[in-house]
């Protein structure tokens, strides 16, 4: 199969090198597990965290006569997963076997798809924050099961196999090498993440190994034909992604610089040292054996089978943050903060219910999540429910209490809970909205303060330390908007 180049050399993009620029091609290959509850071919559990080798059936042990069964679940999340990439959804798709040796894959082959996969050619569009746009091309989607894990740390002289992963299901996700960066590697990495979640067929959990990814990085002269290609095996870091791509380019491009060559082969990344190192020559193809699996007919559906699974997909990330700056007027930047996940954009919508949609966002994404990222917790771990912070942004909205003290009744949310309303009312947190008591309070500090007043007629600016007096003054419960306006009439600034 040709590759065909899709994007125009950008001189950003280029890494400066002893000899001149070189551009870095980067294709990453994503291995995601299926959100199931048992594994491709058999009923076992996928459930993660179990004691090694509980979740292992007769079929993932490879015992003689036990047949694979495929698991229709499995089948309907990869067609899911291939909707929301926009990708073509082949009615006929064919298991293979892929024949090689590890202890921890007991048939000494893995079932997979190899020339006719489950899903076809799609794409995913990636906003890189500069008013750049990226399409990135997805050549495919197979369907395979994933190998078991080897335990290298636990006896001085001998290696343990865990099985408990032998068999779970895998979409292996495989893109064009359309990506010119280690950012852009990132950004895609995080959108495919995004998109999974969303459509609930992969929780992208890459710290538990169910979302990781090869990174194949070559580097060639701007434009010129494609380099040699490395691979990066089973990285299991977005932030680690960026890392390995940047060493590996640079690698690469010493290599050329002093007049060698680029041999292809499969590398690891050691994220302690910052660096990759070989692993193996790289096998192409041939090296597998690849035959269709005889114990296993092709899969096989129609096209109301996939509409129907259409029908149930979700509003997807894209389409959302679309409909934020359409709906809410927020911001591009605020509505992709909150559609990096569907939770986060389940719970504006919450709290933007029949609201100022702006100040809903303001709060959600300065005050909550800040103070979630703060101390560490998820989105899910908030003391500090919708419906509480969707009173708290009525009470700023109809000027009940000012920002400074929905500050304070924010950290009474967080720490004791309760009703915003009620606590503002028995705590007599009300903003001070009457003029005669506010112009009491300004008379005295304009009283108190007349060389301030004169270098404020010449410097408006200065204004603000006379409402920073007021509000002290009141304890932060005048109203500001009323504060400066008097301050304006009585000092003299238009």
């Amino acid at each position: 199969m040709s590759i065909v180049d899709t994007r125009t050399p950008d001189p950003k993009k280029f890494i400066k090198g002893a000899t001149g620029d070189w551009e870095i091609v980067i294709g990453l290959e994503v291995h995601a597990q299926v959100t199931s509850n048992a594994k491709l071919f058999s009923g076992a559990s996928t459930e993660f965290g179990r004691d090694p080798n509980s979740n292992v059936s007769l079929v993932d042990a490879a015992m003689p006569g036990m047949l694979p069964v495929i698991n229709e679940e499995c089948v309907a999340q990869a067609v899911r997963t291939g909707l929301g990439l926009k990708a073509a959804i082949n009615l006929r798709s064919v298991f293979d076997r892929k024949n090689y040796f590890y202890p921890d894959l007991p048939q000494g082959y893995q079932i997979s798809q190899f020339k006719q996969p489950i899903v076809g050619e799609g794409e995913i569009l990636l906003e890189m924050g500069d008013g750049e746009d990226v399409t990135v091309g997805v050549e495919r989607l197979h369907l395979e099961q994933d190998a078991g894990k080897s335990l290298h740390d636990q006896h001085a002289t001998m290696s343990f196999v865990d099985l408990n992963r032998s068999g779970v299901a895998l979409m292996e996700i495989v893109s064009k090498p359309d990506l010119r960066s280690g950012d852009e590697a990132k950004a895609y990495l995080t959108k495919l993440r995004t998109i999974l979640r969303y459509l609930g067929t992969c929780d992208g959990n890459m710290d538990q190994g169910s979302m990781r990814a090869d990174v194949n990085v070559s580097v060639r002269a701007p434009g010129g034909d494609f380099g040699t290609r490395c691979e990066i095996k089973n990285v299991n870091s977005i932030r680690f992604v960026g890392q390995a791509i940047d060493y590996e380019a640079r690698r690469q491009i010493g290599i050329l610089e002093d007049g060698g060559s680029i041999d292809q082969e499969t590398r690891l990344f050691d994220p302690v040292k910052g660096e990759t190192r070989s692993m193996r020559s790289k096998e192409e193809a041939h090296d597998y054996r690849y035959f269709p699996d005889p114990d296993l007919l092709p899969l096989e559906f129609d096209q109301a089978y996939v509409d129907a699974l259409a029908s149930g997909l979700p509003e997807l990330p894209d389409d959302k943050k679309t409909r934020f700056i359409a709906d809410y007027g927020l911001s591009a930047y605020d509505a992709d903060i909150l559609i990096v996940e569907r939770a986060s954009a389940d719970f504006f919508e919450e709290v933007a219910k029949g609201r100022d949609a702006k100040l809903s966002a303001n709060w959600v994404i300065n005050e909550l999540f800040g103070r979630l990222n703060k101390e560490g917790l998820d989105l899910g771990e908030t003391p500090v429910s919708a419906a509480q912070l969707g009173g708290l942004v009525d009470l700023v909205k109809d000027g009940t209490i000012s920002g400074k003290i929905a500050k304070d009744l924010f950290e009474i949310l967080w720490t004791e809970g309760g009703d915003p309303a009620e606590i503002v009312e028995t705590r007599g947190m009300k903003q001070v909205t009457d003029l005669g008591a506010i112009e009491a309070e300004v008379d005295k500090i304009i009283a108190a303060n007349p060389e301030k007043v004169e270098q404020a007629k010449e410097k408006p600016g200065l204004l603000g330390w006379f409402v920073g007096q007021v509000m002290k003054a009141t304890g932060g419960k005048a109203n500001p908007k009323a504060v400066n306006d008097l301050l304006k009439s009585k000092i003299g600034i238009e």
